[in-house]
C-alpha cells in the first residue's frame, strides 16, 4: 500500500529521535513524536467521518500541532485547505461553502463566529491553538499513535489553495499529491538541501512559501527546522547562528538589513538565503551581499504551480531576475493576443509545463479552460522574458494583482467593497511600490456629483470586511478615472501617477 507524499515526506522519518521542529525556548519536537501526533490527530478526522477525498478547512494559528494536521491529512488522503489567519467571516463563509469542507478547524477566539456559518453549511468544527490545545488535540489524546496510511495515488488531490481572478471570485486551485512532491524533489535537489539543514522558518503555513516549499523541502532532505511562530526580528537575529538556510520574503530582509546587529559575523556560517512571493528589489540584493557577503537566491511561484524557476545555487544569482526554469519545468513566453512563442528577449506573457501544474480549479472548468491550455501550458498572468542567458525577469502582472509583504491581493475585491460606500461612484484599486512591503494598497476613488466621500470612514469599513493585508493603506480622490478607448480602465497610468506616495516607506 502507498501514498507517495506520506511516504517520502513523512513516513521515512518514522521512529527517527532526531530533532525535527526546535523552537526558540529550546524545545525540540523529534520527527517520531511529530508523526505520532499527526497519526492522533488522523484518527480523530477518520473517526468523525471523513473520507478520503474530503476536504478539511483549517484557520489556525502557526504551531506544530498545525504542522501535524497537515500530515494528518495527508497520512488519511484527506484534502487540506489552509486558509489565512487574517480573513474575515464573510471571507471564510464563501471558502468553506466552495469547497465543500467536512469539518472547518480553528481556534477558540474564532469558534463563536464560525460555528453558525458551519452550522448552515453542514460541517463539523473543532479547535486547534497556538499553544496546541483545543478540542482537536483533547480528543486525539485518547487516540492510538500508530494510524493505517490511506493509499493514494499521484495524481490523487493532497490540497486545496484559494487564489482569486480579476472578477472577484476566489478559486480554488487543485493540487495533487505529485504537484507537491516532484517541486519538493526538485528544490531540495537544486538548492542542496541535506539532514544536516536546519532551516529558519518564520513563514506563515497558509501559503505556498511556508508550507509547500519550506516544510516540504526540509523533510524531503530529513533536515529540522527552527519554527517561529512569525517573523520577530529580535528571535531571528537570535536564532540564526542555529541554521544553516533561511527562505523569506523581502519585507523579512529589508527588516534585517535595518538591524546593525544583522552583519557578516552573524551569517557567516549560513550557507542560503532564498526570496519569493514577492519581486525583491535589485537595491535590496546588492545591499544584503554588501553588508553579508551573501547573494539572495530569488525564485518565482504561484499557487497554481508552487515553484517555476529559481537562481542557481551554484553560478550567478541576478539581481532582478528569477533564474532559469526549474529542471523538467517548461517556460515560454507568449503573445496574449496570438498565444503564439515569443523569441527570447521579447516581453509577453509567462506560460509554465510541467509535473508542479495544478489539476484545475475545484468546480470551475470554464476558468480551468481559459488559465490551462489542452497541451499542458498554464498561462500564469504574469508579463516577462527571458534573457540571452535564459533567466526569466517578470516586468509585471496583466491581472494587476498586488502582491504586499508575500501576500496576494486582488483589487476587483476591494474596488466593489469601495464601489459600495457612501458618495463613491467608481474606484480603482492598485499597488504601489512601498520600501518594507514591496507593494502596498492604494485605493483611487470618483466621488458621485454633488456628494464628497469620507475615506476615514470607508477605510473602517474595509478594516472590518477585508483580512488586514488587504487594507487601502490610503484613499485618493480624483474627478475621474482614465480610460482607454474601449473603457478599460488603464491602471498603468494610475500606478505611474502615485507611485511615489509611500516613496519614504
Amino acid at each position: 500500500m502507498t501514498n507517495p507524499l506520506y511516504d517520502q515526506l513523512f513516513g521515512k522519518h518514522a521512529g527517527k529521535q532526531t530533532p525535527f521542529l526546535l523552537f526558540r525556548d529550546g524545545t525540540v519536537l523529534t520527527h517520531a513524536a511529530f508523526l505520532e501526533q499527526a497519526a492522533r490527530f488522523a484518527h480523530v478526522l477518520t473517526e468523525g467521518g471523513l473520507k478520503p477525498g474530503d476536504r478539511v478547512a483549517v484557520q489556525v494559528h502557526k504551531s506544530a500541532e498545525a504542522l501535524a494536521l497537515y500530515a494528518a491529512c495527508v497520512q488519511a488522503g484527506i484534502v487540506f485547505l489552509p486558509l489565512n489567519t487574517a480573513y474575515t467571516v464573510d471571507e471564510l463563509d464563501y471558502f468553506i461553502d466552495n469547497s465543500g469542507a467536512r469539518i472547518v478547524i480553528c481556534d477558540d477566539g474564532s469558534k463563536t463566529l464560525l460555528q453558525p456559518v458551519a452550522d448552515r453549511l453542514g460541517a463539523g468544527v473543532e479547535t486547534l491553538n497556538a499553544d496546541g490545545s483545543g478540542s482537536l488535540s483533547d480528543r486525539s489524546a485518547a487516540m492510538p499513535a500508530h494510524y493505517p496510511t490511506v493509499e493514494r495515488s499521484a495524481d490523487d488531490l493532497a490540497a486545496f489553495l484559494y487564489t482569486s481572478g480579476t472578477t472577484g471570485r476566489s478559486k480554488g486551485a487543485m493540487l495533487t499529491q505529485d504537484n507537491l512532491l516532484s517541486n519538493a524533489a526538485t528544490l531540495a535537489d537544486l538548492w542542496r538541501f541535506t539532514a544536516e539543514d536546519v532551516l529558519l522558518h518564520a513563514l506563515p503555513i497558509f501559503h505556498t512559501h511556508g508550507l509547500f516549499v519550506a516544510t516540504n523541502v526540509t523533510l524531503i532532505a530529513g533536515g529540522s527546522m527552527i519554527f517561529l511562530p512569525k517573523f520577530d526580528q529580535d528571535a531571528v537575529i537570535d536564532l540564526l547562528p542555529k541554521a544553516t538556510a533561511m527562505m523569506g520574503v523581502p519585507t523579512f530582509y529589508t527588516r534585517l538589513l535595518g538591524d546593525e546587529r544583522f552583519n557578516r559575523e552573524l551569517t557567516g556560517h549560513m550557507r542560503l538565503f532564498v526570496s519569493g512571493s514577492a519581486p525583491l528589489l535589485a537595491e535590496t540584493h546588492k545591499d544584503f551581499e554588501d553588508r553579508t557577503g551573501h547573494r539572495i537566491l530569488e525564485r518565482y511561484g504561484m499557487t497554481e504551480t508552487n515553484m517555476n524557476t529559481s537562481n542557481p545555487y551554484d553560478g550567478e544569482r541576478k539581481a532582478g531576475t528569477v533564474g532559469p526554469p526549474l529542471p523538467g519545468v517548461e517556460l515560454i513566453i507568449t503573445d496574449p493576443d496570438t498565444a503564439l512563442e515569443l523569441p527570447h528577449g521579447d516581453i509577453g506573457q509567462i506560460e509554465v509545463r510541467g509535473p508542479n501544474v495544478f489539476k484545475g480549479y475545484w468546480q470551475m472548468p470554464e476558468k480551468t479552460a481559459a488559465e490551462l491550455r489542452d497541451n499542458g501550458f498554464f498561462i500564469t498572468g504574469d508579463l516577462g522574458r527571458i534573457d540571452e542567458d535564459g533567466y526569466v525577469q517578470i516586468v509585471g502582472r496583466n491581472k494587476d494583482l498586488i502582491i504586499s509583504g508575500g501576500y496576494n491581493i486582488y483589487p476587483k475585491e476591494i474596488e466593489l467593497l469601495l464601489d459600495e460606500q457612501p458618495g463613491v461612484l467608481e474606484s480603482a484599486v492598485i499597488g504601489v511600490p512601498h520600501a518594507d512591503f514591496g507593494e502596498t494598497v492604494l485605493g483611487v476613488i470618483v466621488p458621485r456629483p454633488g456628494e464628497t466621500p469620507d475615506p476615514e470612514q470607508i477605510l473602517q469599513v474595509a478594516g472590518a470586511s477585508l483580512a488586514r493585508f488587504k487594507h487601502p493603506r490610503k484613499l485618493v480622490i480624483v474627478d475621474s478615472l482614465p480610460r482607454n478607448t474601449m473603457g478599460k480602465v488603464q491602471k498603468n497610468l494610475l500606478r505611474d501617477a502615485f507611485k511615489d506616495t509611500f516613496a519614504a516607506g
